[in-house]
């Protein structure tokens, strides 16, 4: 016998290497079919709006005087999107409804197995009155993506925006007539079925409903940073590069012990995420990471960690800082990996000149400080960042050109999908 290599696939990291026998032709590696899965996976149709019921709240209630003040996702508009799917049926007919809890089986898969998927898209109350949503195509055909690994039922990308058009427009009222806070969008997949035993789902529920979201962070003094290699959010392999449940749901305990560590030391935000035995920088929280430096070859450059690793998420604002970035033509603009020691080599040679975080609870947020804690290593480093002080001013820029184009103040169409109102 002999042995077939393979190099490790992108989609879902399994080492593509078989044994070679007689019918080795016929043999299919576990990453080969799950590509296979992620084209032909359920093709029957999906929701649609032409078929969408609507119930309107009687007791609806306002929009808080200082939306601003309200921080993330605790005070929900007055209606909602509900849809149901069976693998015999298909796709029920969609429902606009009052804001309300759901009614679910306690034998959900949801509740036992993770497997819930979801995105986070936000609404702008626009200078000139229009109310525009950004780049929802993206946020959809991720949230496509994500489906088919977690073997959830497809459905079609237009139908899905025309339903949270109708959503938006039904609670108009609701989006901030102010440029410091927004709609943000939660829109949801996951399995229903009412019996217990790991598979797939037969059973889904496609829902969104929508919260008035002031800021996420306080950017005045920068953000402060974790980093620690015993600290681990996704592998190769694994579903890192997905926005599903259980990937949040490892971090929680992990920032509960962030909080603990530094609150000696003023606080620290998030954790940064790191990988292997190189020390990779890859996210930070629910994050994605730029650096601003002059790199090794005495170059401007604006580098991210690639998304093709599958170990970080592929975020609307992060391809938006890239795209800006490359269409600005300031510096050179990289999507490759960088490790923690070059990080500290750069820090330590004045090389770093701006660190910041995107994602779009977050927008742009300036880095200011990194805690480095390597028991293995023997490090332990604060790592200050002259992100608040650089005069290049990038992510300054960054924020505001995506503010001028979240608020209509810039106009570039084909980011902006504006929600026509009766």
């Amino acid at each position: 016998m002999a042995i077939i290599p393979y190099t490790v696939d992108s989609f879902t990291g399994f080492s593509k290497s078989v044994v070679e026998e007689e019918n080795a032709e016929n043999l299919v590696c576990p990453s080969e079919e799950v590509e296979s899965a992620n084209t032909t996976f359920r093709t029957h149709s999906s929701f649609q709006y032409a078929n969408l019921v609507v119930e309107k709240n009687t007791k609806k209630q306002r929009l808080p005087s200082d939306p601003e003040k309200l921080g993330f996702g605790r005070y929900f508009s007055n209606h909602m999107i509900d849809v149901d799917w069976d693998a015999k049926e298909g796709w029920f007919a969609p429902h606009i409804k009052p804001f309300q809890n759901f009614s679910i089986h306690p034998a959900a898969k949801v509740l036992h197995y993770a497997q819930t998927i979801f995105e986070g898209l936000k609404a702008y109350h626009g200078v000139d009155g229009k109310i525009r949503v950004f780049r929802p195509e993206l946020n959809m055909e991720r949230m496509r993506r994500t489906a088919r690994r977690a073997t959830l039922p497809d459905f079609n990308t237009r139908e899905a925006l025309l339903l949270i058009d109708e959503l938006i427009r039904i609670d108009a009222d609701m989006v901030p007539k102010t440029d410091k806070a927004s709609l943000y969008i939660r829109p949801m997949l996951f399995a229903t079925d009412q019996h217990l035993g790991i598979g797939e789902s037969m059973q889904a529920k496609w829902a969104c409903f929508t919260a008035i979201t002031g800021s996420y962070f306080n950017y005045d003094r920068g953000i402060r940073l974790l980093a620690d290699p015993e600290m681990v959010r996704s592998w190769k392999g694994g579903v890192g590069q997905y926005k599903m449940g259980c990937n949040y749901a490892p971090t929680i305990f992990v920032g509960k012990l962030v909080s603990r560590i530094m609150a000696a030391m003023q606080g620290c935000d998030q954790a940064m995420w790191l990988s292997g035995e190189d020390r990779l920088v890859t996210e930070a929280g629910a994050m994605n990471l730029f650096m601003l430096w002059t790199n090794e070859e005495n170059e401007l450059e604006l580098i991210t960690p690639p998304t093709d690793s599958g170990l970080l998420l592929p975020g609307i604002t992060r391809q938006s800082v890239v795209e800006l970035a490359r269409e600005w033509d300031l510096m050179k603009v990289s999507e490759t990996n960088f490790t923690m020691d070059q990080l500290v080599r750069a820090v330590q040679e004045q090389r770093v000149h701006e660190f910041f975080v995107s994602g779009t609870a977050a927008n742009v947020g300036p880095v200011s400080e990194i805690l480095y804690c390597d028991k293995e290593r023997g490090v332990k480093e604060n790592l200050v960042i002259p992100t608040m002080s650089s005069k290049m001013q990038l992510v300054k820029r960054l924020n505001k050109t995506l503010s001028d184009i979240h608020y209509g103040r810039i106009e570039k169409k084909e980011w902006q999908r504006i929600v026509e109102l009766n």
